[in-house]
């Protein structure tokens, strides 16, 4: 059985390698996306680079907590800790989901919502949004939410 100690550097070493692994995502994916930029972006590579890096960053997190909550070293501490945070990862999964398809019922042809303590952040497929437009996304949001407007926010992307 592992010491006390050799279990919290394991912890910690797979906490910085989770840190590692994110940092060269957004640094690789920075590269490519300035490469594409110069080959000519489009918004359809946006919403689906965007949906692309979410999962596979999400994916990486849940593999990470899997591993805490299945490993026989873990503290039932770590234990569930990890089972709270993978849930908290699921159900902001289905909410964002959830309120993507709301705003494309709508009538936008693509909408990407990101949920964070702090900010609630709507991209969608549009030039520009017109009042009754906002108001839309905004009812959406709120209705699924209870957030105040103050913490929405609604970004065009042609």
């Amino acid at each position: 059985m592992l010491s006390k100690k050799k279990k919290i550097i394991i912890l910690a070493t797979m906490f910085v390698l989770l840190v590692i692994t994110g940092f060269l995502n957004v640094r690789l994916n920075k590269t490519v996306e300035d490469t594409t930029v110069s080959a000519g972006y489009t918004s359809a590579n946006f919403f689906t680079t965007y949906r692309t890096d979410r999962t596979t960053t999400r994916n990486e997190t849940i593999t990470y907590y899997d591993a805490i909550i299945n490993s026989q070293t873990s503290s039932i501490e770590a234990k569930n800790l990890a089972e709270q945070k993978k849930a908290e990862i699921l159900e902001t999964i289905n909410l964002e989901l959830t309120m993507e398809g709301l705003i494309k019922a709508k009538g936008f042809s693509d909408a990407i919502v990101s949920c964070s303590d702090s900010y609630i952040n709507v991209i969608v497929k549009s030039s520009a949004l017109d009042d009754n437009e906002v108001s839309n996304i905004v009812d959406v949001v709120q209705t699924q939410t209870k957030k105040d407007i103050d913490y929405i926010k609604i970004i065009p992307v042609e």
